[in-house]
């Protein structure tokens, strides 16, 4: 009799998730000011589409940090980058465009040369210069941009995992280098010498090239749409990684690296395939985030965003995909209720307590509180929904030998 169960027996979590994620994407749709009956406006609608991809790189993070155990304070460089990569294509599209219908009003035609030193002028203006930098090299190609989403993400953290795993650098030193590794990119692009446009960074991504007359109500949900998809494939992607023998490697790593070691496991080979691979679906995720947001600069790099990127993960539960997916989403619209001017201020008489200057602190103390009395933060409480206690075997063994604890002495 085969006893090899499908990868969908294996995690019913996949098949509910996807579901759940439909439906909200369905609700969103119907009740959106570009599809449906306007009862959520535009703004909100990139604020959920802007949260799904928040939750895709909560995911990325819950890979190598829940499962493998290895706690990344970069990932957000890896986001940022992915929306670099876009944003180029974007920012140098819509400006073709706007110089090519200039230039176009002209008595003499133009040269492609002027064409290329007007959108050069028009993109580089702002830190002094016309003249595209190397990077700039492909600009011109969506389907070049798209691909180094993935390899530029991906090749910087080969490169850095191959050098920090090798050298076998774990646990806090290994976070210090991720983050250093962060700050210093964050530092060189805010340089305009970057060819990123410095401290302005890339502006105007949101309004698609081509596409003007176009209303953003019907782009919203074209970008929640994307999100959504690319949320939905992340999350099988992970729980098949996380599946099987593979997965139980993965978080053997985690538990007792030294032990997977002895047992013949290439315990650097593991861990730089999760961290390559969880680079690749951040630069995704910061693909399809900052089109919605309109802007990237330098200081959505800095150190602190990935600092905050594993407070979402432990206060949604680390190890736990879903739990991943609850504390990003949750932390993320509690966050724009907060700082957005929403949540009433609190007049204590002598003192007023204003949210927005008071968001951060009750962030980082909701974490120590988990931390402390919940380590399997908002996850643990659907554990506790789902009853996941072990089956009732009435009495049968528990292992496939005579000898194997029976359910009534395994309870005791």
């Amino acid at each position: 009799m085969n006893t090899h169960k499908s990868f969908v027996m294996r995690n019913p979590s996949v098949l509910y998730f996807l579901a759940m994620l439909a439906l909200f994407t369905l609700g969103v749709t119907l009740l959106a000011e570009g599809t449906g009956t306007g009862l959520i406006s535009t703004s909100f609608v990139k604020t959920l589409g802007k949260t799904l991809c928040l939750c895709l790189i909560a995911i990325a993070m819950d890979l190598v940090w829940g499962y493998c155990g290895i706690l990344s304070l970069g990932h957000f460089a890896f986001f940022g980058l992915g929306g670099y990569m876009i944003g180029m294509w974007l920012m140098y599209e819509r400006t073709r465009l706007i110089v090519t219908d200039a230039l176009a009003q002209a008595e003499i035609p133009p040269t492609p040369q002027e064409i290329v030193d007007g959108i050069g002028t028009q993109i580089f203006g702002v830190v002094g210069s016309n003249e595209f930098p190397l990077i700039w090299s492909f600009a011109h190609s969506l389907t070049i941009q798209l691909i180094l989403v993935v390899l530029v993400p991906g090749i910087l953290a080969l490169v850095f995992g191959w050098l920090a795993f090798r050298s076998r650098v774990t646990g806090v030193y290994l976070s210090i280098l991720t983050q250093a590794m962060t700050l210093a990119l964050s530092l060189y692009l805010f340089q305009n010498e970057s060819g990123l446009r410095g401290n302005n960074g890339l502006s105007g991504l949101q309004n698609l090239p081509g596409l003007d007359d176009v209303p953003q109500s019907t782009v919203s949900i074209w970008f929640l749409w994307a999100s959504a998809v690319a949320l939905g494939l992340g999350y099988i992607l992970a729980a098949w990684i996380v599946s099987g023998k593979f997965g139980s490697v993965v978080r053997g790593i985690r538990d007792n690296e030294a032990r997977v070691r002895f047992l013949g496991y290439s315990v650097e080979t593991y861990k730089l395939f999760i961290f390559t691979v969880t680079a690749c679906i951040a630069g995704i995720a910061g693909a399809l985030y900052y089109p919605q947001a309109g802007i990237i600069n330098p200081a959505e790099i800095a150190p602190i965003a990935s600092i905050y990127l594993a407070v979402w993960v432990a206060i949604g539960g680390r190890g736990r995909l879903y739990g991943a997916v609850i504390g990003a989403a949750f932390v993320s619209l509690i966050s724009t209720w907060f700082t957005g001017g929403q949540a009433p201020d609190i007049n204590l008489g002598f003192y007023t307590v204003q949210w927005v200057d008071w968001w951060l602190i009750v962030l980082g103390m909701s974490f120590v509180l988990v931390t402390l009395f919940a380590p399997k933060g908002i996850g643990g409480l659907v554990d506790l929904w789902i009853d996941r206690r072990a089956p009732a075997r009435h009495g049968a063994d528990l292992g496939p030998d005579d000898g194997s604890l029976r359910e009534k002495e395994a309870s005791e």
